[in-house]
């Protein structure tokens, strides 16, 4: 039986990745991570993926909670490193 882990661990995003979209889009982890492993294939979708990490990152700040903006940066690196094709003006 596949559990919530599997599900997860299937995509090409971390767990951190899936949180981050989880959280902006206000969604559990599995669908986060169905949403997510989607929008990694479509037209612009990382980008996408992208700008919500960083939409994230600034409500961190707006909210004056810098740890989980220190963190969300640190995603935001890790998934920059991990998949170039969302850098800005990369088709």
């Amino acid at each position: 039986m596949i559990n919530e882990n599997d599900i997860l661990d299937m995509t090409c995003l971390t767990r951190a990745q899936i949180d981050a979209i989880s959280a902006h889009e206000h969604l559990d982890a599995v669908s986060a991570a169905e949403l997510g492993e989607y929008m990694m294939h479509i037209h612009h979708g990382p980008q996408k993926v992208q700008q919500m990490i960083c939409d994230d990152i600034a409500d961190a700040l707006h909210m004056g909670d810098l740890s989980s903006a220190k963190q969300l940066y640190k995603t935001l690196k890790e998934f920059l490193t991990e998949h170039p094709e969302a850098l800005r003006g990369n088709s």
